[in-house]
């Protein structure tokens, strides 16, 4: 879809789809066509089987690698898959090493995928009865749709899916595609059988393509890059920094720079000498009010029992409240980045990047009260961030449809142009105009460059012309006229009923006209206002966001989702690399489901009378959580994962999945040999798939549709069910599948148009899940903490990123009204889940959610109760003083 198709409105319902505006209908810009895979250790091509397949080492996660380096490290490597970390197991034909012994069937490829027993053994097999994958088993035989590459995104537009394609397939199975059908046939059929190559230990090897001269000369050629590498890593880190290692083919070692192993984060432990004393006090108070509870309770006050009773239970109150907030800042942590060993994983100069795509939401609702120079601000940070272009989209959801936002929009694409080149050629902070014009530069402390002062000066008068303008289009949107509002070529504005308006797309920057003044290409900019019917629960800001979710993943699929207020601007241009360190480690991301900022305030009085700063909050409380299994959702700057906003579970680890400190201590540790623990593990497994909390489908339902009719039928069940979760839109469903984000080339630009507006018409979500189990949860004003609770529920972590410089910084309240008004909104919100099926007390014992975490959702949702005990032990001095009667014992009584 590009900039300059115009703005699409319409109704799925009403069958009506107009184009507004429009200048061109040429296709969107193609891009590179992905036909191969490459090894992502040494650079060459993963290479074919004898059978004409992809050769794949690891049967877990199909992470490309090629024979000779597969060979290279399970000799004189790790003998583990960089990327899940899982043992490589030997396939025929491999000289066995050490630690092969104690695999088990590590020689059944044959009986493993043998079509030769049945068709529907062979369908079933596939499907995960003995494939490893994660619990809601998302991938297996889903509705044939086209091929993804394993360890590439695939990037360009959805084509047209019609009645015979409609099935979803990856690759992330333990066969990978094979090349020659990536080239010439974009889809695979699920029914044929998947060759094998088999290789007979008998004959020579060198018949295989194993030790013969090119493999020697591949190794040799593999070695010389690792040497590169450490000239390098040594010129990089100059005082013994980085993780090297590595030996050589004839027992020399060889040092070499293994930056696929390198951690991406870490985590840094507080200061003991902070911690034990913070501990302790806890401990030494604890034991204080116990001994206090114990004597309050075991002296009434018979002449005022009702005052003593109502005091002891208010004591107990904010004892219990004093727990729930103490206990999960048990054990706080920090944790560092590196950017350095981000770009040097995904983003190296000279060479394609590999960063996910991001999808930025912006949300705004009512122009007057949330000024559109605010939002214009927020929304060129975005523009600016320091993140590969082609891989940023921008969405404002107008959840108001006020013509003022959209023109405002267009303005602000305009200034981008201009704004964009001159943030990234001198790499200022921040890069919102409004607040990097107010910083106060010393030129001759800073050494500033003349030419840098001429740029800025010329860039601060085209900022003030562009607040002229904005200020204009506000001070003209104060009175709307009689006949409503009119755009500029006359067009009636589809929006001028806010409750009963189609759903309306415009995009002002993309691939085709989205350049700025030096010719380079620009973010996407999209401009979203979903439908709106009388009649419809619209859900608020949940449901403007569940709308953008489906729109994005049709027109963009950003693997990752990030989400600001509209006064919440990038104050650090590398945010989006700060989340990826967590989201696209090889062992973190597979887990974790956001990466939550800190809130930081601009315009706060110096003594904070309104604590808008929230520094216990922000600093102590988060931190803590961070140590347990994450901090909760607090509404803005949060990076999600895409895939745990479906609800799926997450992919665990062994670790993971052992029992909790409840269970060992009832049971025992389960120390018994490493068959026992095999076994464990295995059936834990297999809980975690069948105790999904909604799956995708039932598999033995599909079973049965195998056994018992054809396999039209199956896969009808199968999209049945798909539809009956995600609704009825056959690309956003093919989208939900695509872990690694981008969406399949070739696509007609109509379709994409015709099915966006589908995706945000006000009665997509009747009869889904949407609201319920996947995207943003209805049910509370206050949808962020239920979102949070409903993940961290599920098995899913989530990270606390605290970069030295904020990443995001907004707006706070300036008078006591809008500060009382915010806190009373949280206070309902917290009410709201107390009182419903997801409140913390009783709801998600059979997940994964760790006790010290339901602590702290229970804190949250019942501190507004605090109020009633609080008031009433406020009031106890008072009826004491006009009664003459006391909460305590008097001293003579107790001596008698």
């Amino acid at each position: 879809m590009e900039a300059s198709a115009g703005m699409v409105a319409g109704s799925h319902r009403r069958n009506e789809l107009v184009r507004i505006r429009h200048d061109s209908d040429s296709g969107s810009k193609p891009l590179k066509n992905l036909n191969g895979q490459t090894c992502q250790i040494c650079g060459d091509n993963v290479g074919l089987t004898a059978a004409s397949d992809v050769f794949v080492a690891c049967n877990e996660c199909a992470f490309p690698v090629c024979r000779p380096c597969y060979e290279y490290e399970r000799k004189d490597g790790t003998q583990c898959c960089p990327q899940c970390k899982t043992r490589y197991k030997r396939h025929k034909g491999s000289p066995r090493v050490e630690g092969d012994e104690d695999e088990e069937d590590v020689d059944d490829l044959e009986n493993e995928f043998d079509y030769a027993q049945g068709h529907s053994k062979a369908r079933r097999q596939w499907q995960g009865e003995d494939v490893d994958l994660s619990s809601s088993s998302r991938h297996e035989s889903q509705p044939p749709i086209p091929l993804l590459a394993n360890g590439h995104t695939v990037s360009g537009e959805i084509p047209c899916a019609t009645p015979d394609n409609q099935s979803v397939r990856t690759t992330s199975g333990p066969l990978g595609p094979s090349e020659k059908n990536v080239s010439s046939s974009p889809y695979i059929d699920p029914r044929q059988p998947v060759p094998v190559r088999i290789v007979d230990p008998t004959k020579d090897l060198n018949s295989y393509g194993l030790g013969n001269v090119d493999w020697k000369e591949r190794v040799e050629s593999w070695k010389l890059k690792q040497e590169k590498n450490v000239m390098q890593m040594t010129s990089r880190y100059p005082e013994g920094k980085g993780d090297i290692e590595g030996t050589g083919s004839n027992g020399e070692e060889l040092q070499m720079a293994d930056d696929a192993r390198q951690p991406l984060s870490r985590v840094v432990p507080i200061s003991s000498s902070h911690l034990i004393p913070y501990r302790v006090v806890i401990i030494l108070r604890l034991i204080i009010l116990c001994f206090f509870l114990q004597y309050r309770t075991t002296h009434p006050v018979k002449d005022a029992y009702p005052l003593w009773l109502t005091s002891v239970i208010c004591e107990i109150w904010f004892a219990l409240s004093w727990l729930l907030d103490q206990f999960p800042k048990w054990s706080p942590i920090n944790r560092e980045t590196f950017l350095d060993r981000l770009a040097l994983r995904y983003d190296r100069e000279g060479e394609p990047s590999q960063l996910a795509p991001v999808d930025v939401f912006v949300s705004t609702v009512d122009p007057l009260k949330e000024p559109p120079l605010v939002t214009a601000n927020t929304v060129l940070s975005i523009l600016a961030v320091d993140y590969p272009v082609d891989k940023v989209a921008c969405y404002v959801s107008d959840d108001g449809s006020a013509m003022l936002t959209f023109e405002a929009l267009s303005e602000t694409a305009e200034f981008a142009r201009k704004w964009v080149p001159f943030c990234k050629k001198h790499n200022i902070e921040p890069r919102a105009p409004e607040f990097y014009f107010a910083q106060k530069i010393d030129y001759l402390k800073d050494k500033i460059q003349p030419s840098f002062v001429k740029e800025r000066r010329a860039m601060k008068r085209e900022y003030e012309e562009f607040k002229v303008r904005i200020n204009a289009l506000v001070a003209k949107a104060q009175k709307m006229p009689e006949e409503g509002w009119t755009m500029q070529d006359g067009t009636p504005w589809p929006g001028n009923n806010p409750r009963d308006h189609p759903g309306m797309i415009q995009v002002f920057l993309g691939h085709s006209g989205g350049l700025d003044t030096d010719g380079n290409e620009l973010p996407r900019l999209i401009y979203v206002s979903r439908e709106k019917r009388p009649g419809f629960q619209h859900h608020k800001k949940a449901g403007a966001m569940n709308a953008l979710i489906r729109v994005s993943a049709v027109l963009t699929n950003g693997a990752f989702l990030l989400n600001v207020d509209c006064d919440h601007y990038f104050n650090n241009s590398k945010a989006l690399k700060e989340a990826m360190c967590f989201l696209m480690d090889p062992i973190l991301g597979k887990k974790t489901c956001y990466v939550q900022f800190p809130q930081r305030f601009d315009g706060i009085d110096l003594h904070d009378r309104y604590a808008n700063r929230n520094i216990v909050f922000f600093d102590i409380n988060l931190k803590g959580l961070d140590g347990i299994q994450g901090p909760v959702y607090v509404g803005t700057g949060c990076c999600f994962n895409r895939q745990a906003l479906y609800g799926y579970d997450p992919v665990l680890t062994e670790a993971d999945l052992e029992p909790n400190i409840i269970v060992k201590s009832c049971c025992g540790s389960r120390k018994k040999g490493k068959s026992g623990n095999k076994k464990y593990i295995d059936n834990k497994r297999a809980a975690k798939r069948t105790e999904s909390t909604i799956p995708i489908f039932n598999m033995e339902d599909i079973e049965e549709g195998v056994e018992g009719y054809d396999d039209e039928r199956s896969l009808l069940m199968s999209q049945k069910s798909l539809e009956k979760r995600f609704g009825q839109s056959p690309v956003f469903i093919a989208a939900t599948f695509m872990e690694l984000g981008g969406i399949p080339p070739s696509t007609n630009p109509a379709i994409l148009l015709k099915e966006a507006i589908h995706v945000i018409s006000c009665g997509y979500e009747d009869k889904t899940e949407w609201g319920k189990e996947i995207g943003w949860i209805y049910g509370s004003v206050t949808e962020d903490i239920l979102t949070g609770f409903k993940m961290h529920a599920r098995g899913w972590i989530s990270i606390y990123c605290m970069p030295p410089r904020p990443a995001f910084k907004g707006s706070a309240p300036i008078n006591l009204s809008d500060r009382l008004n915010q806190v009373l909104r949280w206070a309902l919100g917290s009410i709201e889940i107390l009182l419903s099926r997801h409140c913390p007390i009783w709801y998600g014992y059979k997940g994964r959610l760790k006790l010290l975490e339901r602590l702290a959702y229970i804190n949250t949702i019942v501190y507004p109760l605090t109020s009633i005990p609080l008031l009433a032990y406020c009031t106890l001095p008072a009826f004491c003083l006009l009664t003459g009667k006391f909460i305590i014992p008097e001293a003579h009584k107790q001596l008698c």
